[in-house]
């Protein structure tokens, strides 16, 4: 009975990793659209000011967003290690 109780707790921490990366790779694709749109704007309509502007703004959030996924990602990554590292001793 153990060991299908620990089978579930391995599937279990397995998928929560999985969930992590895909959560990462959300980030990184929200970011790179902050990016790529920002790219249009400089290019487009680089001679108004406003454009430019929220071309800026779009640089700033998107270098922003992609520092919170990498930092959760750390974070999550380094709780699930700590998790299966205490319950492998036990």
């Amino acid at each position: 009975m153990r060991n299908d109780s620990d089978a579930r707790d391995n599937l279990a921490l397995e998928r929560t990793r999985l969930a992590n990366e895909r959560t990462l790779l959300a980030y990184i694709r929200t970011s790179l659209a902050m990016l790529a749109g920002a790219a249009v704007l400089f290019q487009f309509f680089s001679s108004l000011h406003t454009y430019t502007s929220a071309a800026w703004f779009l640089i700033a959030a998107g270098l922003a967003v992609f520092a919170i996924g990498l930092y959760r990602f750390i974070h999550v990554r380094n709780q699930l290690n700590t998790y299966e590292s205490r319950t492998s001793k036990g």
